[in-house]
């Protein structure tokens, strides 16, 4: 098949490109190679068809369907940025640019997707009571997070709560501007399959790390900001008490999930969309993957700081459960020898 994959320079694209011409499969890169991504040209590997443009221009995007079979959907703003004013970026690069691939979509009889979301968009992971069972707990208040508590409450009973792992089915609860703008492209693809009679898959990924992760940025994901941080001699500076609970899984793993997903879409009827959790199972506390980073790189223990961000939500694990059983997929990667690779792998300029 001829896979276009948006986003196709970048970290996670990058991984997918490789993956994709390894299963046989050709490959055309979209790709707008936005400063804040890219301040120098990424190389283009062999027998990959590159096109400079962005998502959002509707005749680069109309160029790019030429010919293609079926799209993965990576382009887009990741993280949480600096602060709220970077929302109309997020909102234009996120939601228009996929708004104007699903409409180029359309008109080229495109009808496979597999779209690359994220866990955020869950806002707090799952969570039981003692006394109340499962509950959903609210944003947690500035005047906790400043006194150093954490740890959400039970909304009923006001006591401590045991965090698990969240599935697809469980409510959807956005929290900061990123997290929105991954909604809306779960919308947007489920209007474009109802209204088209196309298969999407979307894949929300979880933690995600490896090589060729950006130095030096906001717009990086916890594992990159600690590894630059390792590599200017400085110790990695860990929010909050350190315990927040996360899935770090490797990028090598999370390409394979997109090659899982592109085989699925056969199995979906016309018309319908699937969620897939893409998480290593191996939940870990971000202190815990500071301590590894920073011991398999031999550089500063890392600092527990106390400061936290409005947005961040305390824990979000993952089951992946459904993409293991329904398309075969399965994590080849562990904890210790991913954060192990990655203490001393390449990373690209941020």
């Amino acid at each position: 098949m001829l896979i276009l994959v948006t986003g196709g320079a970048g970290f996670i694209g990058s991984h997918l490109v490789n993956a994709l011409t390894g299963a046989g499969h050709e490959v055309r890169v979209l790709d707008a190679l936005l400063p804040v991504a890219h301040p120098t040209a990424p190389p283009v590997p062999e027998g990959v068809d590159f096109r400079h443009g962005d998502v959002r221009d509707a005749a680069a995007v109309r160029e790019a369907l030429r010919g293609v079979d079926a799209v993965c959907h990576q382009a887009a703003m990741v993280g949480l940025g600096k602060d709220f004013a970077d929302a109309p970026a997020y909102v234009g690069c996120n939601d228009l640019g996929t708004a104007v691939l699903l409409a180029g979509m359309t008109e080229a009889g495109v009808r496979r997707l597999v779209l690359a979301s994220s866990m955020v968009v869950y806002g707090e992971g799952r969570y039981a009571c003692p006394a109340h069972g499962v509950v959903r707990p609210g944003p947690r208040r500035v005047a906790d997070l400043d006194a150093g508590r954490f740890e959400p409450p039970c909304p009923e009973c006001g006591e401590p709560l045991t965090p698990g792992l969240v599935t697809e089915d469980a409510p959807l609860d956005p929290r900061n501007v990123y997290a929105a703008t991954k909604l809306a492209q779960e919308h947007l693809a489920a209007a474009w399959a109802r209204a088209t009679g196309g298969r999407a898959a979307v894949l929300r990924y979880h933690n995600v790390y490896g090589p060729g992760m950006p130095r030096d940025t906001f717009y990086a994901g916890v594992a990159s900001l600690f590894r630059s941080a390792l590599e200017r001699g400085e110790a990695p500076q860990v929010f909050e008490d350190g315990g927040q609970r996360r899935d770090f899984v490797h990028a090598g793993d999370v390409a394979g999930a997109n090659l899982a997903a592109l085989d699925g879409l056969a199995g979906l009827p016309r018309g319908s969309v699937r969620a897939y959790n893409v998480g290593s199972g191996e939940p870990h506390t971000i202190g815990e993957m500071a301590a590894a980073l920073a011991q398999a790189y031999g550089g500063r223990p890392p600092v527990v700081t106390g400061r936290y961000r409005l947005g961040d939500v305390r824990h979000i694990t993952a089951s992946s459960r459904r993409l293991c059983e329904e398309l075969g997929w399965r994590p080849r990667v562990g904890f210790a020898e991913g954060m192990a690779g990655f203490a001393t792998a390449a990373l690209r300029a941020g």
